[in-house]
Formats: structure tokens, sequence, C-alpha cells
């Protein structure tokens, strides 16, 4: 799972199709607005990589409680 520690609440979760228990998870909102200038560039390339992938590699992402984390 790539992460990045933060004082939000939510995070968004993109889970790998291929891979259980793998995937992106990026800081957002209780609406999954991630605020792209608070990632680091490591956090913001997986992002924008998940993103791209939706349907061929992650999943549609799905907003958790950032306690829900393991």
């Amino acid at each position: 799972m790539t992460s990045q520690t933060g004082s939000g609440e939510y995070h968004l979760l993109f889970a790998s199709l291929f891979n259980p228990g793998r995937g992106v998870s990026v800081p957002c909102d209780a609406h999954g607005e991630v605020h792209m200038d608070e990632l680091s560039e490591r956090l913001k390339n997986a992002y924008l990589g998940a993103r791209a992938l939706v349907g061929r590699e992650y999943a549609l992402p799905i907003v958790e409680p950032m306690h829900s984390l393991h």
C-alpha cells in the first residue's frame, strides 16, 4: 500500500484488481477530493498512475476513514 501520513481524516483507496491487499492510498477529504499540492512527488505520481489505470489495474476508488488503514 502506498500512503502518506497526514492530518486528513480520510483516504482515497485504489485497490489492486490483481493483488489483494495492495493498492494506492492517498489522503483526501470526506468527499474524496485530493489536495495534490500537499502530496509528496512520489505519492502524487502513484495517485495519478492509479487514476489513469482504473478499470485496468485498479478498482474504482473508495473513500474510507483514515483509521481503517492497516
